[in-house]
C-alpha cells in the first residue's frame, strides 16, 4: 500500500505537496492541519486520517483526534503530532508518525520506523518544505522524504 504523509500546512496547501501525494492509497496528516479546507483537497486523492496538532484549537477541529492507530497491510502505524509526547509506547506499533518539529526524518530504531514528514506548509527559517511516502507490504514499512521544488523564500534587504 502506498501511504502518503503530510504535516504542518497550517493552512496552505501547496500545489506541488498536492503533486507528490497524488498516486496515494490513503493520506495521513500529522498535525497542524490548519483549516478543514485542507482535509477537503486531500480526500480529492486519497482518503484521509488526519491528527490533531496543538495549533489546531478552533472549533472544526474539536471532533479530530489527538492520536490515530492504523492499521495497513500487516503493520500497526501510530500517529501523534509531537514525538516527545510519545511516553513509551512506540514498541507497540511498527512505525510511528510524527510532525511539529517541520524537520523532516527517517530514523529506525528497536524495529521501530519513525516518520517525521517535515512541512509541507509555510517554509520555516531554512528547513526543507517536503511530505513523505511510507509504502507497506506484507508488514513490512518502508519510507521515503519528498522534499518539494516551491520558490525559495523572500529576503528583506536594503533599497
Amino acid at each position: 500500500m502506498n501511504i502518503g504523509v503530510i504535516s504542518d500546512t497550517h493552512g496552505l496547501l501547496r500545489p506541488e505537496a498536492l503533486d507528490a501525494l497524488r498516486g496515494s492509497e490513503r493520506i495521513l496528516h500529522a498535525g497542524d492541519i490548519g483549516t478543514p479546507a485542507i482535509l477537503a483537497e486531500l480526500e480529492t486523492i486519497a482518503p484521509v486520517t488526519a491528527i490533531r496538532g496543538n495549533n489546531d484549537y478552533e472549533e472544526w477541529a474539536k471532533d479530530i483526534a489527538e492520536r490515530e492507530i492504523i492499521e495497513c497491510e500487516g503493520a500497526r502505524i501510530f500517529m501523534l503530532h509531537d514525538r516527545k509526547e510519545l511516553n513509551g509506547v512506540a514498541e507497540d506499533y511498527d512505525v510511528v508518525i510524527a510532525g511539529h518539529s517541520h524537520k523532516p526524518s527517517i530514523e529506525e530504531r528497536d524495529g521501530v520506523l519513525y516518520v517525521n514528514p517535515g512541512s509541507a506548509g509555510p517554509r520555516r527559517f531554512s528547513l526543507p518544505v517536503s511530505v513523505a511516502r511510507l509504502t507497506v507490504k506484507n508488514g513490512k514499512a518502508e519510507a521515503e522524504i519528498i522534499e518539494l521544488k516551491v520558490a525559495p523564500p523572500k529576503r528583506r534587504g536594503r533599497k
